[in-house]
C-alpha cells in the first residue's frame, strides 16, 4: 500500500476521534447530567509508574458512607479519554462510580502502546486499586467494559484480577491472531489502519513497530514469534482463568467487523462456562456502539447497563432469563434469540462444487470484500453490501459455482464452510472465497467471505482445503440463488501468489467438494 492511502486512512481516524470529542463537548452527551453528577479529571499511576489520564464520574450525593458499584472503562484504540463520557454520566445517574482512562501510549497518558500486553492488564488493576481508595466504590461489585481495544483489555483483566465480577466487551477480540491473520492471511487494510491510527495519536513501542513491519512484510521466519506475541494478548488463551474467576461475560460484535470478525467471538463464547451473553448485529468495527458514545439511544449500551444492573446490583431485570444468544439479520427484522451458538444454525444445505476449475492468480476478478469500515457501514445503514455481476466475472481469474433458484426464502445463520481439493502450481498461494446472494439479473450481494493462504506445498500435488467463512445472518429471498466465488486478489488482504501461478479446484469422487450453508429453522 502506498503512503498516500495510509495518510488518507490515518486522517480519517483523526476525524473520527475529533468527532467524538466535538460530540461530547457540543452537547450530544447529556450536559444537564453534569450538574447532578461529579466529574473529575485525574491522573492515575499505572504499572511501573506510568501516568494514565482518566476521568471519574460519581453519582449525585455520593459520599464515603455509601458504597456504589464500580465500572472501569479503558479507552478504544486511538481515542481520547472523554470517549465514554456520555455513557459514564448515564451510568452514574443509575448509581455507578465510573472511571474511564486513556490506555498507556495514547494521547496524554504516558508510556508506549503495548497492544493489551502485560503492562496494560496491570494498568487495569492499578486503576481499580485507585478507584477503591479514592472513590465511594464497592470492592465486591467491580465491572469492566470497553469498545474495541477497551474490550480486549477488559476481558484480559477479567482473567487476571479476581475483583472483576462482570465484563461487557463490545466490538473486541478473543483471539488476536484469528482476527487479523485468519486463514494464515494478513488482513492488510485492518493492520494498516491500526498502525496509522497508533502513530497518529500515540507512541508505539519499538516491539510493536517491529511486529507491524514483520507482519506487513509477510516475514514467514517471524511467524512463530508473531503468533506467540498475539497469543499473549488473546483472552482465548486465558479461557481457563476467566472461567475459574467466574466473572459474567457479555460479548457484542457486528457481522461485518473488518478488524475483529465475529467468528472468534462466537468460538470463545461457546467455551465460556460463566454467565454469558452474545449479541451480533449488522455493522462494522465499533459502529453498532457509536451512537451511544454520543449520548444517543443505543441498544448495545442499553444491554450493557442491564448486564451490569443484574450482575453488580442484583437487579431482577430478566436479562438472565432471556435467550443468551441474540442476533439481528443484516437484511432487516428484529432480534432472534437462541439458547447457544450451535443452535443458531438448525440445519445446513450443501452446494456441490462439481467438476474441475483452474484459475490464474494475481488479478482482482471484481469480487472482493469491500473497503475496511466503509463497506459494512453502508450495509448497516442502507443494506448496501459490496456487489458483483456474477455472470460477468472473468472465469480466467474467478471460479464460480451457483445453487439452484430457491423456492422459499433461505435464512442463512452462522458460519458457512468450504471444503475443496486444491492443486497449486507453486508452493505458496492465496485464495479468497466469497458467498453471494444472486438476484434474477445476476447481481450478487456479498453475504460473507474469508481468505486462505498456504505455504510449503508441493507444486502439482493436490491437498484438501477446509475454510470457515466469516459468520453472518442474512436472508436470501425466494427465487434467488447463492453463489460461491473464489479468486486470488482482494484489497482487504495480502496475497502470496507468485507471478503466473495457477490454482485448480477439483471434486474427487471419494472426497466431493462443497460449501455448507448454515440455515435457521425454516
Amino acid at each position: 500500500m502506498g503512503l498516500p492511502r495510509k495518510a488518507l486512512r490515518t486522517t480519517a481516524v483523526g476525524a473520527v476521534s475529533a468527532t467524538l470529542v466535538a460530540g461530547s463537548a457540543l452537547g450530544l452527551a447529556p450536559v444537564a447530567q453534569a450538574a447532578r453528577n461529579t466529574i473529575r479529571f485525574v491522573d492515575i499511576t499505572g504499572d511501573g509508574g506510568t501516568i494514565l489520564k482518566a476521568n471519574v464520574v460519581t453519582p449525585a450525593g455520593a459520599d464515603a458512607g455509601r458504597r456504589h458499584p464500580l465500572l472501569v472503562l479503558p479507552t478504544s484504540w486511538a481515542t481520547p479519554q472523554i470517549e465514554y463520557l456520555a455513557q459514564a454520566q448515564k451510568l452514574a445517574d443509575s448509581g455507578y462510580v465510573v472511571v474511564t482512562y486513556n490506555t498507556r501510549g495514547f494521547w496524554q497518558s504516558g508510556g508506549h502502546i503495548e497492544v493489551a500486553g502485560p503492562p496494560d492488564v496491570a494498568d487495569a488493576s492499578k486503576v481499580i486499586d485507585w478507584a477503591l481508595a479514592n472513590t465511594p466504590s464497592d470492592a465486591g461489585r467491580v465491572g469492566m467494559a470497553g469498545v474495541s481495544y477497551g474490550a480486549g483489555i477488559s476481558l484480559l483483566a477479567g482473567a487476571h484480577d479476581k475483583r472483576v465480577r462482570a465484563v461487557a466487551a463490545l466490538s473486541g477480540w478473543a483471539d488476536l491472531i484469528d482476527s487479523i491473520y485468519s486463514g494464515r492471511t494478513q488482513h492488510s487494510q485492518a493492520a494498516t489502519l491500526l498502525r496509522g491510527a497508533g502513530q497518529l495519536t500515540g507512541r508505539p513501542s519499538a516491539e510493536l513497530q517491529q511486529v507491524f513491519d514483520d507482519f506487513l512484510a509477510s516475514n514467514l521466519e517471524k511467524e512463530p514469534e508473531l503468533i506467540a506475541w498475539g497469543k499473549k494478548r488473546s483472552p482465548a488463551a486465558c479461557l481457563d482463568r476467566i472461567n475459574d474467576n467466574g466473572a459474567a461475560i457479555m460479548l457484542a460484535n457486528a457481522w461485518g467487523d473488518t478488524i475483529f470478525p465475529p467468528n472468534q467471538y462466537a468460538d470463545f463464547y461457546e467455551k465460556l462456562t460463566v454467565p454469558k451473553r452474545l449479541a451480533l448485529r449488522p455493522g462494522d468495527h465499533a459502529t453498532a456502539e457509536a451512537t451511544g458514545l454520543l449520548g444517543l439511544p443505543n441498544d448495545v449500551w442499553t444491554d450493557t447497563e442491564r448486564w451490569f444492573d443484574h450482575h453488580l446490583r442484583g437487579e431482577d431485570n430478566g436479562i438472565d432469563r432471556e435467550q443468551p444468544v441474540r442476533l439481528k439479520s443484516r437484511t432487516g427484522g428484529g432480534y432472534e434469540g437462541y439458547p447457544d451458538w450451535k443452535s443458531v444454525a438448525a440445519t445446513s444445505r450443501k452446494i456441490d462444487l462439481a467438476g474441475s476449475t483452474t484459475i490464474r492468480t494475481n488479478v482482482n476478478s471484481g469480487a472482493d470484500g469491500g473497503i475496511v469500515l466503509l463497506s459494512s457501514i453502508l450495509d448497516q445503514i442502507a443494506q448496501l453490501p459490496p456487489k458483483a455481476s456474477i455472470p460477468l466475472l472473468p472465469r480466467r481469474w474467478a471460479a464460480v459455482w451457483q445453487s439452484e433458484r430457491y423456492a422459499t426464502a433461505q435464512h442463512v445463520r452462522g458460519t458457512a464452510k468450504l471444503h475443496t481439493t486444491l492443486t497449486p502450481t507453486a508452493e505458496s498461494g492465496t485464495l479468497v472465497a466469497y458467498l453471494y446472494e444472486v438476484g434474477p439479473l445476476g447481481i450478487g450481494k456479498l453475504v460473507s467471505n474469508a481468505p486462505y493462504t498456504f505455504h510449503g506445498r508441493t507444486p502439482g500435488q493436490p491437498f484438501g482445503v477446509d475454510l470457515e467463512l466469516f459468520s453472518t445472518a442474512y436472508d436470501v429471498p425466494k427465487g434467488h440463488r447463492l453463489a460461491l466465488v473464489v479468486d486470488t486478489v482482494d484489497p482487504l488482504y495480502i496475497e502470496h501468489n507468485p507471478s503466473g501461478a495457477r490454482l485448480t479446484f477439483s471434486s474427487p469422487a471419494n472426497d466431493p467438494s462443497y460449501v455448507s450453508i448454515p440455515l435457521r429453522e425454516q
